[in-house]
């Protein structure tokens, strides 16, 4: 149940105006949260979000914006992060930044170290660590490397940090969009209780669910302006009523309705084995073997670790784990694809869940960007035709919305969203026959969603073959025509999803076939 905070403001953003070359990000812009509570932040991808949250936090520093900031009565000029953070105010950004071959402890106090004398003192910094990784129920030894935990636990990491650099005013960007639900329940437990020890946290989301389950009073922000505000004190946050307000319209369905056309199996593979790159005596493939239909939309489900982007991966070029045996059809056809290069050759594409690790190169411009993966398609005698490529670009960016001035924008410059349709459009580019999309709206709002979903089955009506992995059971639920569910490597069930529903799913993901059959 949310609580009700207490009435004193403590941050007040005024007026706030922020542009970039050929963008007002923000205009005029107010924000007021009061103490002690958990105040979210919604809008669509690009909406000014982050950016809003990089002024507050001194990202972006006094002087490259309008208007003030006044946090508990005083009116704020940060110069840079540090400014910030000096005053309590303490960011997390939704690309975590944590050094992967440092410990726990070492980022933790990263620029922010324990000394004795000259030294630090490392005695004292395992101490301290440790007490707030138990406040924020991190089971670890400070001395783990960041690498070697998942996702969810580097999210615990972040908040411990913050947590040790005496935070009052918390920013958590999208903190639950690479988490399962187990992860996430966790995660939004803390926030409460970080909230009843008095910590004002302002919380971006796009998923409604959590915002209604936390949050004492929303924000919403349409295309840089502030256009709705919610207080859960006067009423239950309506999630119906944040996405007319993110939208600028009512969304009655949040999936698009859709008649499939399915012809003859396009797409198999056959007992596929694969070991894990490093520990070989562990399989992440277990004889996996999957078909889609001609016009199918095929979903994999599989809580996290089960092995669904290894399965994908090892798919595409052989890209992830040691490849043992198996076999991949297109159209009755053996196809041998041992590396990327091949397996785009052959028709297989694949959408990365980590977009700007796997599938951006974040110093290109978005033309660049979508014509990466084959630009042999406009190279003529030797010579790629960069004309034809932006004009290529320029067809995407206007199919599928993607809000930037022109293709010659840098991709780093873009929101989430429209990096995401950046990637899909990379490998549209590529005309493939099977379309391989892992987790393609994590950290995207739902109108964006609603307009990828819409993508996807415009693909699948040309005939593509199109696999979706998704840690949402409710998004498989509505976009796919069937589903198969992995554990441990091992595919453990296939359902029609006209007859699934998420209880279903989750027995057949969190148990091996044997088990199954002894069960049953």
């Amino acid at each position: 149940m949310v609580q009700e905070p207490n009435e004193r403001i403590i941050l007040e953003m005024r007026h706030i105006t922020k542009v970039f070359p050929g963008v007002i990000a923000l205009d005029d812009v107010n924000l007021s949260v009061r103490a002690g509570e958990i105040h979210a932040i919604c809008g669509e991808n690009g909406a000014g979000k982050s950016t809003l949250m990089k002024v507050l936090s001194g990202v972006h520093p006094h002087g490259t914006y309008e208007g003030e900031i006044v946090y508990n009565g005083e009116e704020m000029k940060f110069a840079g992060i540090r400014d910030s953070e000096k005053t309590g105010i303490v960011i997390i950004h939704q690309e975590l930044a944590l050094i992967p071959t440092l410990s726990i402890a070492e980022n933790m106090f990263l620029g922010n170290e324990i000394r004795n004398g000259m030294a630090i003192d490392w005695h004292e910094t395992r101490k301290r660590a440790l007490k707030y990784m138990a406040e924020v129920g991190l089971d670890e030894s400070p001395d783990v490397l960041v690498k070697d935990i998942g996702v969810g636990k580097q999210q615990l990491v972040e908040i411990a940090k913050a947590l040790a650099k005496d935070v009052h005013l918390l920013i958590l960007d999208e903190p639950t969009s690479a988490l399962n639900e187990e992860e996430s329940a966790h995660l939004l437990n803390l926030m409460r209780k970080q909230r009843g020890r008095g910590v004002t946290m302002i919380m971006i989301s796009h998923k409604l669910d959590e915002i209604a389950a936390v949050s004492d009073s929303v924000s919403v922000i349409r295309d840089g302006h502030t256009v709705g505000y919610m207080d859960a004190a006067q009423e239950p946050i309506d999630q119906d009523e944040i996405i007319r307000l993110m939208v600028g319209r009512p969304l009655a369905n949040r999936f698009p309705e859709h008649t499939s056309h399915i012809g003859d199996i396009k797409f198999e593979v056959r007992d596929w084995w694969v070991h894990h790159p490093i520990n070989l005596e562990r399989w992440v493939c277990k004889g996996s073997t999957i078909n889609v239909r001609a016009g199918e939309i095929v979903g994999l489900a599989g809580l996290m670790g089960a092995g669904r982007t290894e399965l994908a991966r090892s798919i595409f070029g052989r890209s992830y784990g040691l490849f043992e045996s198996g076999q991949i059809l297109i159209d009755g056809k053996p196809v041998s694809a041992p590396d990327v290069p091949e397996a785009i050759d052959a028709g297989i594409a694949y959408l990365s869940e980590d977009r700007k690790t796997l599938g951006l190169n974040l110093f290109d411009q978005i033309y660049q960007s979508i014509i990466s993966a084959k630009p042999q398609k406009i190279t003529h005698r030797g010579i790629m035709d960069l004309h034809e490529g932006i004009q290529v670009a320029e067809k995407y960016r206007t199919d599928l919305r993607i809000k930037a001035p022109s293709v010659t924008t840098g991709v780093s410059t873009l929101s989430g969203g429209n990096q995401q349709k950046v990637v899909l459009a990379k490998w549209m580019f590529t005309d493939p026959e099977v379309l391989i999309l892992d987790e393609p709206t994590r950290g995207i709002d739902v109108g964006a969603k609603y307009e990828i979903y819409t993508f996807i089955q415009a693909l699948a009506d040309t005939g593509k073959a199109v696999v979706v992995i998704s840690s949402e059971l409710p998004e498989l639920l509505g976009i796919t025509d069937r589903i198969y569910t992995i554990f441990e490597g091992e595919v453990t069930g296939e359902v029609p999803t006209a007859q699934a529903d998420q209880e279903t799913l989750m027995r057949l993901m969190t148990a091996s076939k044997q088990k199954q059959k002894q069960t049953a």
